[in-house]
């Protein structure tokens, strides 16, 4: 191992979670154990220092490895902070093994930190939403602008350049909402893996074991890193699909369907350490200094080919990642996965869960994904779900991950389910689980599960109440794209959910009726503003549901990719298609209503005539009224640029 002294003392964060008048919620990596001040400088009001101990019960110590160790800082204040003026801060560590050291804040771990004419980062507690960003879908080596370097652009022109304490408070946004596959675990590129492998060493992260598992596979973590067939083979090691082996024999000529169904999990994460490390490397250039990505050995000379060319669009990725952490710790980010986070189709239907868990190995990737998600993502958006002993579990089963407590926690974390959460704004944000909490098919197992069962959906009506207006986060947009739902619903009928990710809403009748009769019950908010991701491109539809009453304004407004997007011809295709076969004048959209729904699209402006699916890599931005509904809605592209949707009433189409 190499001296401690030659990493950076802070490897990631800091980053700004669950931020409330009283409580801050903070995140960081570091590689040694250290003791926290905190310096809170609100615009003209007292300053408020925090001094906090590692063994504190205000910081939670995650060791990892001997490099690497999560400060999870969940603070209540002393005096609560203002609300609509600046609160600059400053955090600064004292590092155990730099004895004698002394305090040392950003200057020296993140110089890079603050925006221009800053020398502290801060952030504002909005009394009330004027604006939020929004998006999902955040892969790495897709060879596209990134989507949060443009949400750094947004926030560097709303500070203002006269001073530290001006900052135009109309156009902060209240947070950064991230609504599904924040890393690709299911599909990595050869240089990425070989940077998480690199970085794993240097860091000295805990070692896996992985006997007992699969036959095909090493029995230790390192033993997978150096096989022949770590990179770009990975699926050789991948449990297939036993159940429905005959069926996919059938279809594929003699092809076995893999439980991982991603199209290019041949790089597909593993062990925790890769999952931990991958967390490292797309949010934060630090790590990005600590690793190696030459070509591995043993490479055929198109794998070679396909490396250079991922290695090209990753050193652009990397380049920005300086503005991705100074926008982290400018904003409150809060965050749900989708089965990128996990593995493609994770959850998708009764077969697949079936099948899945009952496999030791595909159950610890499984595990070993929501492992690290629970750290990285699922503890900020709501710290006291995981103080019932599942933190202070986890930090006991990560000194051995594959030991038998280990699996023990994973069964635990297998079955938790209360991922979902409620932030206080005005209007209030309410996130969904549309993964853990599946309605599962009765009819049979090949179906697509409902995306919440019923006793979710309850405790989403019950949530609701006494509340005019809603921020509702669900990954999948509620209401989709007509055509493509149609295609979907098809090739579920055929027997193939798999080959089109058949989840979305009204796929299962149950959940569909659910969320619609949610949405008309007479104790409903009066506007839902419905922020999605998912699919790989950006829509905004305005819905209106028919009944005996009028029911409430809802505004479903997808933003996908922050790093993706969908394949363009096929997309071009597909929106044309769209909107001829379901025009409002169109006999099959008369023949094909179904719910008594008005949907209106928006218009992406600026894009090609008629298109009213936008495909570019880019951040959501929606702008309220003093009602809590949308008055502007919009998509930043890394170029510089902003797309705005406008409402087309003339093209209204029922469903």
């Amino acid at each position: 191992m190499p001296d401690t002294r030659s990493l950076p003392p802070v490897l990631a964060g800091p980053m700004l979670r669950r931020l409330e008048t009283t409580r801050l919620t903070l995140w960081l990596a570091v590689r040694a154990p250290a003791d926290v001040k905190l310096e809170l400088i609100p615009q003209d009001d007292a300053p408020q220092t925090y001094q906090l101990s590692k063994d504190q019960p205000e910081v939670k110590l995650i060791t990892a490895g001997q490099h690497l160790h999560y400060l999870l800082i969940d603070l209540p204040l002393e005096k609560p902070l203002p609300q609509d003026r600046w609160i600059s801060y400053r955090l600064s560590l004292r590092l155990d093994d730099e004895e004698g050291a002394g305090w040392q804040d950003h200057t020296v771990w993140a110089p890079d930190i603050c925006y221009e004419n800053q020398s502290l980062p801060g952030f504002l507690l909005s009394s009330k939403v004027s604006s939020l960003l929004h998006g999902s879908c955040r892969k790495p080596h897709h060879d596209s602008g990134d989507g949060l370097v443009a949400a750094d652009q947004f926030l560097a022109k709303a500070i203002s350049a006269e001073g530290t304490t001006k900052v135009d408070q109309s156009k902060w946004p209240a947070a950064l909402v991230m609504s599904g596959d924040q890393i690709y675990s299911d599909d990595v590129a050869g240089p990425m893996l070989r940077a998480i492998h690199s970085l794993i060493k240097r860091l000295g992260i805990n070692e896996e074991q992985l006997s007992g598992l699969e036959s095909k596979v090493p029995d230790t973590a390192s033993g997978l890193y150096r096989h022949e067939d770590t990179y770009y083979r990975r699926e050789k090691f991948l449990p297939n699909m036993e159940k429905d082996r005959a069926l996919w024999m059938v279809l594929f000529g003699g092809v076995e369907k893999p439980i991982f169904t991603a199209d290019h999990a041949h790089n597909h994460l593993i062990t925790l350490a890769e999952f931990l490390a991958m967390y490292l490397l797309v949010w934060s250039p630090a790590a990005w200094d600590l690793v190696k990505t030459d070509i591995p050995q043993r490479l055929t000379a198109d794998e070679i080919t396909e490396y250079v060319s991922e290695q090209r669009v990753l050193k652009e990725f990397v380049g920005g990642l300086g503005q991705v952490r100074r926008l982290f710790a400018h904003l409150p980010v809060a965050m749900i996965f989708d089965d990128h986070d996990v593995t493609d189709d994770w959850n998708l239907n009764r077969d697949w869960e079936e099948t899945a868990y009952s496999h030791p190995f595909s159950r610890r990737i499984i595990g070993n994904a929501l492992c690290a998600y629970m750290l990285n993502q699922g503890w900020g958006n709501k710290p006291e779900a995981f103080s019932g002993g599942l933190l202070e579990q986890m930090s006991q089963a990560y000194k051995v991950p594959g030991s038998s407590a280990y699996d023990e926690f994973l069964d635990n974390l297998l079955a938790f389910e209360n991922w979902d959460y409620h932030w206080e704004l005005d209007p209030p944000l309410l996130v969904l689980d549309t993964r853990t909490r599946r309605w599962r098919s009765e009819r049979a197992g090949y179906l697509p599960s409902g995306l919440l069962d019923w006793e979710a959906v309850t405790d989403l009506q019950r949530s609701l109440r006494g509340k005019d207006a809603v921020l509702l986060v669900s990954a999948a947009p509620i209401f989709g794209v007509k055509l493509i739902e149609t295609l979907q619903k098809l090739l579920t009928f055929m027997g193939k959910p798999l080959m089109v990710d058949a989840e979305y809403w009204m796929a299962h009748p149950g959940t569909a009726d659910g969320i619609l009769n949610v949405f008309r019950h007479r104790k409903t908010p009066d506007r839902f503003t419905i922020l999605s991701g998912d699919v790989h491109y950006s829509f905004v539809y305005d819905v209106e549901l028919r009944g005996h009453s009028r029911g409430p304004d809802i505004w479903q407004i997808c933003s996908s990719g922050i790093k993706n997007e969908f394949p363009a011809k096929l997309l071009d295709k597909l929106d044309h298609l769209n909107r001829w076969l379901y025009a409002p004048r169109s006999p099959l959209n008369w023949l094909t209503r179904r719910r008594g729904m008005k949907v209106i699209p928006r218009k992406p402006v600026g894009t090609h005539h008629g298109r009213r699916l936008l495909n570019a890599s880019g951040i959501g931005l929606v702008e309220f009224d003093d009602h809590g509904g949308p008055q502007q809605i919009s998509q930043l592209l890394p170029d510089g640029k902003q797309v705005v949707f406008v409402r087309r009433e003339e093209e209204a189409r029922w469903d």
